[in-house]
């Protein structure tokens, strides 16, 4: 059974999967600075695990149709840490859209509720293309 509450380790691993999309992000920012893109992926990757626990993880990584996603994930990791953060930056990001490409339209309702950003994705032509992807039919 999930449960929705917000306890401490689910507060920490919110936070480390913030600071390792940072990490991340100052990786890429200062040309692809392999030191910074290795703690962004392992406090990502921790800051996942702590958040949904490690049972949820392993299940969600080790899924028959995530195999793909994984491996590239890992590869592209292992890329980064061996002294190429291109090629790694690049399977990883491959890696993540397949992942977690079963999220995209749940985060799309949250950002709808976002005061600012959710004006944007309240426009006609936003929402229409959100309802298609979503697989809803949509009169044109």
């Amino acid at each position: 059974m999930v449960s929705f509450e917000m306890n401490d380790r689910k507060k920490i691993g919110i936070g480390l999967t913030g600071f390792g999309i940072f990490f991340s992000f100052l990786g890429i920012i200062f040309f692809f600075d392999k030191g910074l893109l290795a703690m962004g992926n392992i406090l990502f990757f921790s800051g996942v695990t702590l958040t949904i626990g490690l049972k949820s993880s392993m299940q969600f990584f080790m899924k028959r149709q995530n195999f793909k996603g994984t491996i590239s994930f890992g590869v592209g990791f292992l890329f980064v840490v061996i002294g190429w953060p291109i090629l790694g930056m690049i399977l990883e990001a491959y890696g993540f859209i397949v992942l977690f490409s079963g999220f995209w339209p749940t985060l799309a309702v949250f950002l709808q509720k976002i005061p600012v950003v959710g004006w944007l994705f309240q426009q006609p032509y936003v929402r229409s293309f959100l309802d298609r992807y979503r697989g809803r039919r949509v009169p044109v």
